[in-house]
């Protein structure tokens, strides 16, 4: 699978990215909020003009009463701020509504992650809630909030 969207394009891990991916997720600014990544046959890797700059995934609620899926996102440190996350979730989001029919996405960041929660939302995710004592911080062990967002498929922005 190939997911071109305006700046990046998403495509299936391969073995030689494997490698890159251990460094993005070994960089303080990414270990922060994922830890330790031991496989990534379930991502897309997200590339510029060929270059591996991070790791997108996707989860899919098959039942059709609650029909769903939820996103995951991370993008090496010098790739922060640029807008190729927002347009690695736009992409995914696209494909995940318009070609796996999916009406409603989610994403769980941490809730004190302001940057990747700003980002989300100019994709067009609202806040829903707080999770609260959600996930285990990879750093420092103790569980923190997690927000709670979702994008509904008239929300894609």
């Amino acid at each position: 699978m190939e997911l071109r969207g305006s700046r990046v394009v998403l495509r299936g891990v391969v073995q030689d990215d494997e490698a890159r991916l251990r460094e993005i997720v070994a960089t303080p600014e990414v270990a922060q909020w994922w830890g330790p990544v031991d496989e990534f046959d379930d991502m897309l890797a997200i590339t510029v003009g060929g270059e591996v700059i991070g790791a997108i995934q996707y989860e899919e609620v098959e039942d059709p009463m609650y029909r769903s899926s939820g996103i995951d996102i991370f993008l090496g440190p010098q790739w922060h701020g640029c807008g190729f996350g927002q347009d690695a979730v736009r992409t995914l989001a696209r494909w995940l509504i318009e070609d796996r029919g999916h009406h409603r996405l989610t994403i769980d960041p941490a809730a004190h992650n302001t940057v990747a929660i700003n980002a989300y939302e100019r994709v067009g995710f609202k806040r829903v809630g707080i999770m609260r004592a959600y996930e285990r911080d990879p750093v420092t062990g103790e569980f923190h909030d997690g927000l709670l967002m979702d994008l509904l498929a008239g929300e894609l922005i």
